[in-house]
Formats: C-alpha cells, sequence, structure tokens
C-alpha cells in the first residue's frame, strides 16, 4: 500500500511508520502540518496521492478538555472530517483511530462496536463527534476504537506515557496516586499499529475494536493506589470501558497478546 500517516510524532504515530517501511508515502506530525488548516489538510493529501491515510493525531489531554472544549472539537472532530473529506477526494481509505471513552462505562461486560456511545467527558464527545463525522463522510473508512495505548516514548502532550510517569515517579521516592475503580484494556502502541495495517489488508471497513486481551484498573497497571476522590480530575471517565474485539476476529485479526505481556515488553 501507499500509506500517509499524520500524527507521525506520537506513540502510535511511531509504531506506523516503523510498521509501514517502504510503504510509507509521507510522515508528519503537528511541526509538519496543522491538522485544523482544511485547505493545508486537503493540498497535502492531493499532493501524495496515498491509497491509505491513518489518522493518528488526537487531542488527548482529556482533563485539559474540559477547560478546551474548542480545541478538543477542532482537532478530535472538525480535523476528522477535513481528512475524510481529503481521503474521499483522493480515492484513500481513511484509518481513524478513537477511543474507549465514547462509552459512560455504565455496563459490566466488554463494550461492542454497536452499543450506544454515550461519553461523560468533552474528550468522548470530541472523539465521539469525529467518528460520526469520518463514517458520514462517503470516504472508504475504518474508525478503530482502542483504550489506553502504551508506547516507548509516549505522548508529548500528557509528558510521557503512563507507564514514563509511574516509574519516573516511583525511582523519585514519589507517592502514585493511581484509581483503583477504572476498568479498561491497556493496549500496546506497537501491537496496535500492526493490528491497524493487518485490518487495512483484510479489507476492514466501518468500526471495529482493537486492544491486548485482558482487563485491569489503572490501580493494578500502576501496582499502587490513593482513592480516586483524592485525585480531583475534572473529567469524568468510564468506571469500565473494556472493548469487545469480537469482529477484529470475525474479520481475521489474531488476537493481541495479553495486556501484561505487553506491559512486560514495554517495561523492560
Amino acid at each position: 500500500m501507499k500509506a500517509l500517516v499524520l500524527g507521525s510524532a506520537g506513540q502510535l504515530g511511531r509504531e506506523l511508520c516503523e510498521r509501514l517501511g517502504d510503504e510509507l508515502a509521507w510522515a508528519g506530525g503537528r511541526d509538519a502540518l496543522d491538522v485544523t488548516d482544511e485547505r493545508a489538510v486537503a493540498a497535502l493529501v492531493a499532493r501524495v496521492g496515498p491509497e491509505v491515510v491513518f489518522n493518528a493525531t488526537a487531542y488527548n489531554r482529556v482533563d485539559a478538555a474540559e477547560a478546551e472544549p474548542e480545541r478538543a472539537f477542532a482537532v478530535n472532530a472538525l480535523a476528522p472530517r477535513a481528512i475524510a473529506l481529503a481521503a474521499r477526494e483522493a480515492g484513500a481509505l481513511l484509518v481513524h483511530v478513537s477511543t474507549d471513552y465514547v462509552f459512560d462505562g455504565a455496563l459490566t461486560r466488554p463494550y461492542r462496536e454497536d452499543d450506544p456511545a454515550l461519553p461523560l467527558s468533552v474528550y468522548g464527545a470530541s472523539k465521539l463527534a469525529g467518528e460520526g463525522h469520518v463514517l458520514a463522510s462517503g470516504a472508504e473508512a475504518l474508525v478503530v476504537r482502542t483504550s489506553g495505548v502504551l508506547g516507548r516514548r509516549g505522548s508529548a502532550q500528557k509528558g510521557g506515557s503512563f507507564v514514563d510517569r509511574i516509574l519516573a515517579q516511583a525511582r523519585a521516592g514519589k507517592p502514585l496516586r493511581v484509581v483503583a475503580d477504572q476498568v479498561f484494556a491497556p493496549t500496546s502502541a506497537r501491537e496496535l499499529a500492526g493490528a491497524l495495517v493487518e485490518l487495512v489488508r483484510l479489507g476492514a471497513r466501518g468500526l471495529c475494536h482493537v486492544t491486548n486481551e485482558g482487563s485491569c484498573s489503572w490501580h493494578e497497571l500502576a501496582t499502587a493506589a490513593l482513592a480516586a476522590a483524592e485525585l480531583g480530575l475534572p473529567a469524568r471517565r468510564p468506571a469500565y470501558s473494556v472493548l469487545d474485539n469480537s469482529r477484529g476476529r470475525a474479520l481475521g485479526l489474531p488476537p493481541l497478546r495479553p495486556w501484561r505481556d505487553a506491559l512486560a515488553e514495554l517495561v523492560a
């Protein structure tokens, strides 16, 4: 495939570029392209002429989004719309990455693609709006929801990955303040990138959930916790946002490893 990767400076974008290798026609981060500039997005996609556009961009500062809704919606909703329209004009497939935070966490079983999306936060609402724009654009599209992405050299917006921050605090002898009542499926950025490429090769379209196998709380992931009430975070999170991966399996996507195996590799 001839691929274009938006958001290549992020933990998922870097892994996508590595996975695509010689199939990568163009890749860039915020320094190379402002995805909120619709004309610039259209011009780039038209110039590169990709077969597949991977959108790994996101405003993912979940709590900051509560105070910056316009910015969150610009990056997470309006930009995907512009990217989808540009992909449609170029005859390209758009692979757009979304989140488990589109759900409210009221269920106690893994969420399927057809479960009602009821986001609790501005971040979740902006990502859901982005999904809607992409799927309604008329472009060939695959929207992949994932959860708790962990990668090498994590998100610059957040000051590194969750694991990076926890390990840094532990080494500094600082107390670990981690919620124990939010259950999700941690997902390796490396394995997610491989799954996205494989889904393209399998001809997947529409909505699909992809996470590593198993689930845990942030407390389990960090191995230490304080009560959630002591965090005082402004954005509400779903209490349970484990995603059901059965559609990916039905399409032929092999299951990703258990999250503990992926975490061990990342920490090592």
